[in-house]
């Protein structure tokens, strides 16, 4: 007789420290929690536009603009929405004309959706590659490309792409540069990067830096910047709510255009400051390095898992997907979830027998260890 997933008890003494693997909303960090019931009643329930709510803000475009080395005349916009209120605000004030995307997952295939309904632009030049590896940017003529729409890493697929500035020929240097946008929802906080490859790097906070929905963060460069502000002096129409440059006004001010969840921008701050206190961005990278590591080096070694990313290079460092062979791994997810394990489900839409684990920085790199033994424990009951 078949053994219930449900039924399986894992020994305390196998089990992580915190059983929450999610690939998004994360782990929140119980110290951030804590933190923010500290503040329970000189900040929540504030005005966003007082003292006590704006300290907080300007705290926290403080600690990215630390965390990322962004340099001089960058700016940090904050805005409601999270990363897909982000897209529509970037169709009315970011693109220009006309948007190349790479597309290798459901969520840089949704930015290419939005371009493509968009009215005013021209459709986009999408280059896709398979679930479970990425493309690679193809330079075009500015006057045709204003806008590179990259995705540092895949949620969906666990597949992550270097950022790089897409070179032009040199007969065309000297013509003015496209910008490049990447969505680093599931990056940030959690991978290396360098600003001088990228224009605007945005993101939600609910992913690496272990804080709630609905708050967009984008690190603009001064190029960025004037594009915003020449597409808002040219007229063209934006709602108020998807209006960068209001964003970026009101940003200035420490503060959002409309009421922000204040829960997350405390919750986002603990974590940033957290990052900084450990050692950076660095610091943070290894934690989730370390934790993938063990994931995939787990998966390496046994007869019944393998990555789903093949290439090395492109599996992602914050979130790991893992096939399975001879066993279910819905079975293992729902054994893992009766034992309070919990979120490693696979990706609804890819539709593989797999396990999507989470390996941001909040998750201790000991619980990642103690996750695979947890699943050694169940396949060997199952």
């Amino acid at each position: 007789m078949a053994v219930s997933p449900a039924s399986i008890s894992i020994p305390a003494e196998l089990r992580p420290a915190d059983g929450r693997f999610g690939s998004g909303p994360s782990k929140v960090r119980p110290e951030a929690v804590r933190a923010l019931e500290s503040r329970a009643v000189d900040y929540m329930g504030t005005s966003h536009r007082r003292t006590g709510v704006r300290s907080v803000v300007g705290r926290l475009r403080a600690a990215m603009t630390e965390l990322f080395g962004i340099g001089d005349g960058w700016e940090v916009v904050l805005g409601n929405g999270g990363s897909t209120g982000f897209w529509d605000a970037a169709a009315f004030s970011l693109i220009e004309r006309r948007a190349q995307h790479l597309t290798f997952g459901e969520f840089s295939e949704k930015f290419s959706a939005v371009t493509a309904a968009a009215p005013h632009l021209v459709d986009p030049i999408v280059i896709t590659a398979p679930y479970g590896s990425h493309p690679v940017p193809e330079p075009a003529d500015p006057a045709d490309v204003d806008v590179y729409a990259l995705t540092h890493n895949e949620t969906s697929t666990g597949v992550c792409m270097p950022l790089v500035q897409p070179q032009l020929s040199p007969s065309r240097q000297g013509d003015a540069p496209s910008l490049v946008m990447v969505d680093a929802t599931s990056a940030a906080g959690a991978m290396t990067w360098d600003p001088t490859d990228v224009d605007c790097y945005y993101f939600a906070p609910q992913k690496a830096f272990a804080a709630d929905g609905g708050l967009f963060i984008a690190l603009c460069s001064p190029a960025t910047i004037e594009r915003i502000e020449r597409i808002d002096a040219g007229g063209r129409y934006k709602p108020a709510t998807l209006d960068l440059a209001i964003a970026a006004r009101n940003s200035r001010q420490d503060q959002t255009y409309n009421t922000p969840a204040l829960a997350t921008i405390l919750l986002t701050l603990e974590t940033a400051e957290w990052m900084l206190d450990g050692g950076g961005l660095g610091w943070a990278a290894s934690r989730s390095a370390a934790s993938s590591g063990t994931v995939y080096g787990w998966a390496a070694a046994r007869e019944f898992a393998s990555p789903f990313v093949t290439d090395p290079a492109m599996r992602s460092p914050v979130v790991c997907t893992i096939d399975f062979e001879g066993v279910s791994a819905d079975d293992i997810a729902a054994a893992l979830r009766a034992n309070d394990i919990v979120d490693t489900e696979g990706y609804r839409k890819l539709g593989r027998n797999q396990l999507r684990i989470a390996a941001f920085p909040a998750i201790d790199p000991a619980d990642a260890e103690a996750l695979t033994a947890c699943i050694d424990y169940i396949i060997e009951r199952l």
